[in-house]
């Protein structure tokens, strides 16, 4: 492999909250069931295995998906399967595991060790950064999903199966690198208000979000890089294990507002995600 090839892709990082309160026997069961959530997405997203690359990080996992794959399967399909795996594996537990989520698409370099690139970092930023972690806390949630500005303008702002823009919210963060426009989005749930104690001065009603125009991390967009695939084809603030993706040192702000879409929105009660047991046999 041409370890100086950069391939666009999708690359998502997934983060356990609060982690370092596992003990050392806890820990191990905890890793294995988001490696059960993760996998049975995959499976049930109809994602081949050959186009996923998994790294293990410790208290969470780092994954990239080959171009050839839908961005709108693993924002829609597979991100509905990873909420209802992770519902059901948080039934038996006495401490519900949380997860969060970092989205976004740009070069990724692979090597004998890994992946690596600008777009890797900013995905692990994404999921590692303050808002996301008290936005999980904040509403009880078990799972967030923070996507990049290019991932929401390219992807999520078209909606599609499963995906709805009106349900995501914008938060300004500044990172090492420079600001960035970060979309939260909390799957079954309503749109998320950016939670007090952020530095955050969103709320409904205000303008759109700031531009990206001083992000000092290109976000190149998707539609040349990923072409268009029917979904149908186939998707806390607690003391972690440590800097697991290269932001040590990072500090955010955050400033913005909500977004106001009002396309693609149910407009009643509905269930998203697989009908199990004597519902599924009522039709």
């Amino acid at each position: 492999m041409d370890v100086g090839e950069a391939r666009y892709e999708l690359v998502i990082s997934v983060d356990a909250r609060s982690s370092g309160t596992y003990d050392d026997v806890d820990k191990p069961r905890m890793r294995a069931r988001i490696y059960r959530i993760l996998e049975a997405a995959f499976t049930h997203a109809k994602v081949a295995r050959d186009a996923v690359h998994m790294e293990d990080r410790g208290d969470g996992v780092l994954l990239s998906v080959a171009g050839r794959i839908a961005v709108t399967r693993l924002l829609g399909l597979w991100l509905v399967e990873v909420h209802e795996n992770l519902r059901d594996e948080n039934r038996a537990l006495r401490v519900p595991l949380g997860l969060r989520v970092g989205m976004h698409v740009g070069p990724v370099r692979h090597d004998d060790r890994g992946i690596s690139g600008r777009a890797v970092d900013l995905a692990c930023r994404l999921a590692d950064s303050p808002v996301a972690r008290r936005l999980l806390d904040a509403e009880r949630a078990d799972l967030v999903l923070v996507a990049s500005e290019s991932l929401y303008e390219d992807v999520v702002s078209s909606g599609g199966k499963f995906i709805e823009p009106a349900r995501y919210s914008a938060a300004r963060l500044a990172l090492k690198e420079g600001k960035v426009t970060a979309w939260f989005h909390l799957p079954g749930r309503p749109t998320p208000a950016i939670p007090d104690g952020t530095g955050s001065d969103t709320g409904p009603g205000g303008g759109d979000p700031p531009p990206a125009a001083d992000a000092q991390m290109p976000e190149k967009s998707l539609e040349r890089d990923f072409g268009a695939v029917d979904a149908d084809d186939v998707a806390d603030a607690g003391a972690d294990d440590g800097d697991r993706c290269g932001a040590s040192g990072a500090r955010y702000t955050v400033h913005g507002d909500l977004s106001q879409h009002s396309d693609n929105v149910y407009q009643q009660s509905v269930h998203i995600g697989r009908i199990t047991g004597a519902e599924s046999r009522k039709g």
